[in-house]
């Protein structure tokens, strides 16, 4: 996946907190160590923020640092620990060759309510989700080994990539973990990049400029794709761009509230010099994204529509017979290898939120994790919750602090939280969804209904 604008990846990694100072002297930050176990990488001081500044201890809280296998650590246990374990897996942070770990968003919640938290920055880049999961449930054994203590339940939780680590490792690790909470989470692995496909496929198509997917692309390509994303956009208006807004929301979700303002959002982020959308195409990388050993991504068989009608008409016939078609060439993995699959088997329960205007991770993510654990019978242990937010990850703490405590009384008590209906297409189209969950109002975006 290509390096994204700073906003957009400042969302992905989530926040980084900074506790209060101990009375003694913080420690000097040191420069990065090369990686013990991946050749060419460097390791950063997990005692320093990436600003420079200590990372110390929450008030009546020890923190424990360290490295193994190549992997930087926090640990963090309050001095009144309730016996539950936290382990954070955070999102993807680029093709950069420096590993860093960060904080929780819900770090200061985790603490004030007992729970000890340990994160990992994983021994390499990239959207390699096999060693975020092998990293991740090595937190375990890292958290028991440094505190001499053994948690009686752990809680995993995961943003953007982290999320699609957190569906694996639940269901490669099934007795490992309690209770999982992914939010804006890839928990529709390969179809997150034919959501890429769809998107580019079809304004090339709807802008009438033909385009290519090299299998392996020369290094003069990315250049005519800048070429051909100019004459696109320029095609994309009037009717033209009103269809390609229909199709993106149906692709992504179906009709929903406050999709004109994600379209917008959307359209106005911009990454090397790109539309945003534009500079994910999976051909830029000839759909490996530089993890696979091939194309991931597949519209064969995709069915493009402006309407939720059932039957085409005959803009969209002429639509599905012009857009480019792909084939895929890699499949999503069953182990840990490639982009892992999500085969929607939850073993503990798991409780979801997802931005609803989120064009970055769609929404339809969550509702194909949905689909999947309906056909295998799990439907019961997931609860999706939908949030009015245009944004990638842009939760706030109310909303995420509702939500994890909504998942340890269900895992403590067997009480299943409420969620939202997010495979009913009436109650997705309609003017309230997404209001139940959402604390706060997004600028851009209307209230919900009185």
């Amino acid at each position: 996946m290509i390096v994204r604008r700073a906003a957009i990846v400042a969302i992905l990694i989530a926040g980084f907190l900074t506790g209060t100072p101990a009375a003694a002297a913080p420690p000097a930050c040191t420069a990065p160590t090369p990686s013990e176990t991946q050749p060419g990488y460097l390791v950063a001081d997990p005692d320093c923020e990436l600003n420079g500044t200590p990372f110390t201890a929450l008030p009546g809280a020890t923190v424990h640092t360290g490295v193994r296998a190549g992997a930087a650590y926090r640990v963090e246990v309050p001095q009144q620990w309730n016996g539950r374990l936290v382990v954070y897996a955070h999102g993807y942070r680029g093709q950069g060759t420096t590993v860093y770990v960060g904080n929780p968003e819900l770090r200061a919640h985790y603490i004030s309510r007992g729970f000890a938290w340990a994160a990992s920055s994983y021994a390499t880049n990239g959207y390699d989700v096999g060693q975020g999961v092998r990293d991740s449930y090595a937190l375990i054994d890292v958290f028991r080994t440094v505190t001499g203590r053994h948690p009686r339940k752990v809680y995993l939780s995961g943003a953007s990539m982290g999320g699609h680590v957190t569906a694996v490792a639940i269901e490669e690790y099934p007795r490992a973990f309690d209770g999982a909470m992914p939010y804006c989470g890839v928990l529709g692995d390969t179809e997150l990049f034919d959501w890429f496909l769809d998107a580019n496929v079809t304004a090339a198509a709807l802008a009438g400029v033909p385009i290519e997917f090299p299998a392996q692309p020369d290094a003069a390509y990315p250049a005519r794709w800048a070429g051909q994303v100019a004459a696109i956009r320029a095609g994309l208006t009037g009717e033209a761009g009103r269809t390609w807004s229909d199709v993106l929301e149906r692709r992504s979700g179906g009709e929903r509230p406050g999709f004109d303002a994600a379209y917008t959002y959307w359209n106005a982020a911009s990454q090397n010099g790109l539309p945003f959308l534009f500079s994910v195409y999976p051909g830029l990388s000839g759909g490996t994204t530089g993890i696979a050993p091939g194309n991931v991504t597949d519209n064969r068989r995709s069915l493009y529509q402006a309407d939720d009608r059932w039957w085409l008409s005959a803009a969209e016939r002429r639509l599905n017979a012009s857009v480019l078609r792909v084939s895929r060439t890699a499949s999503a993995d069953p182990g840990l290898a490639g982009i892992p699959r999500v085969d929607g088997r939850p073993p503990v329960p798991v409780l979801s939120l997802h931005g609803i205007g989120d064009l970055f991770v769609p929404f339809s993510m969550e509702q194909e994790y949905a689909r999947r654990a309906h056909t295998n019978g799990r439907s019961r242990l997931f609860v999706s919750r939908a949030v009015r937010d245009v944004s990638h990850c842009g939760f706030t703490q109310a909303e995420l602090s509702r939500g994890f405590d909504d998942l340890v009384t269900w895992v403590e008590r067997g009480h299943r939280p409420p969620g939202d209906a997010i495979l009913d297409r009436r109650a997705v189209s309609s003017a309230t969804f997404g209001c139940r969950f959402t604390s706060a109002v997004r600028p851009g975006q209307d209230p919900c209904p009185a």
